[in-house]
């Protein structure tokens, strides 16, 4: 390991950045602790790119669970948590059961673990999130079940950081939807990780007319580059006839990330027998909803976070014959998660924001 690793009693020391507490980002902490010993069965990873999700921001926030919890299980993170989830790095040490062999290799960590059937393990009831039930990757090592780190699908740690979280909730809700080429989907949220994920795995994997439904206009090309159809405004005042217009009549399914802002709209464009896939609600986490509109259009309706395993290699694989491509808006340093955690949440950036441990 880097020499400018000091030992302390001992121990070698990295540098790492915790959450301390629900809060603001005020409650994320730059520390220096011992780095962490892979078990048996584990790996031990020199974190190279981690890019930021809702996930962690949400965890901090309090905003997935109810009172005082937050989490993917019932009794809330245990603080202090090193977030992160979407990794990238080098495997430098391996545990006692783990092929030694694969020390050296470039690696994406699988985001979750979970003892549910192949195909259910996102919905086992014993699903534990890396950077909420276990410390992530805003950390210079972050240690992993071996099994669940898989060869990078590019060559650079940056690009294959940004797909692990958001490219396989989006893969996962394009898939729910069993979306059809020639199809027409709307993406709302499409500037985002998961949203722009959305769009390019619709269309150029699935083969399906996308509209993407962003803030800021100045954004249409590059959606179209992604692979959108049409590009539409959040912000007009007619947009379920714009919709409606753009694709020729109702659509068939949407892919949605904001939640309350955009669902009267949503289910309005809709045809008779479409799909509606949620995974997010950045624009509001309670809605009111006449049951009336869902039985009489006979919509069905999706809740969708992370995915499986064979989809996460299915994901992989597109990623590696070119079909997903990375979008990365803006990196920074480990030691500025804060100021990079506040611009995440900035409204008109496209695509995801790294960390870099070793800026």
């Amino acid at each position: 390991m880097d020499n400018k690793y000091v030992s302390r009693k001992g121990e070698v020391y990295m540098k790492a950045v915790q959450v301390t507490g629900y809060g603001d980002v005020d409650k994320l902490k730059v520390v220096d602790i011992p780095i962490p010993e892979p078990n048996e069965k584990e790996v031990l990873v020199k974190v190279k790119a981690c890019a930021i999700n809702n996930t962690e921001i949400w965890m901090r926030e309090g905003a997935y669970g109810t009172g005082s919890k937050s989490g993917w299980r019932p009794e809330g993170v245990q603080f202090p948590r090193i977030p992160g989830s979407d990794i990238t790095g080098e495997i430098v040490k391996v545990g006692d059961q783990v092929d030694q062999d694969m020390a050296g290799k470039k690696v994406v960590l699988f985001p979750f673990t979970s003892t549910g059937e192949e195909g259910s393990e996102h919905i086992s009831e014993d699903m534990s999130f890396i950077g909420s039930e276990y410390d992530g990757g805003y950390a210079e090592y972050v240690v992993w079940p071996a099994d669940l780190c898989f060869d990078m699908p590019l060559a650079d740690y940056s690009e294959s950081a940004v797909f692990s979280v958001s490219g396989l909730t989006a893969w996962h809700m394009v898939q729910q939807i069993q979306i059809q080429p020639g199809e027409t989907v709307m993406v709302t949220g499409a500037n985002g990780g998961v949203g722009s994920l959305n769009v390019q795995i619709a269309s150029k994997v699935f083969g399906a007319k996308v509209i993407a439904i962003i803030g800021d206009l100045n954004g249409e090309e590059a959606m179209k580059e992604l692979g959108a159809t049409h590009v539409l405004s959040y912000r007009s005042d007619n947009l379920a006839e714009e919709i409606l217009e753009a694709n020729g009549g109702p659509i068939d399914s949407v892919l949605d990330v904001v939640g309350d802002a955009l669902f009267p709209t949503s289910l309005q464009v809709l045809k008779k027998g479409g799909k509606f896939c949620i995974s997010g609600s950045a624009g509001g986490q309670k809605t009111n909803l006449d049951f009336r509109t869902l039985y009489l259009k006979h919509i069905t309706m999706y809740g969708s976070v992370l995915g499986t395993r064979s989809e996460f290699k299915d994901m992989l694989k597109a990623i590696a014959e070119g079909k997903i491509k990375p979008v990365i808006d803006k990196s920074f340093p480990l030691e500025e998660a804060k100021e990079a955690q506040v611009y995440f949440k900035n409204k008109g950036k496209l695509g995801k924001i790294l960390l870099l441990p070793e800026e």
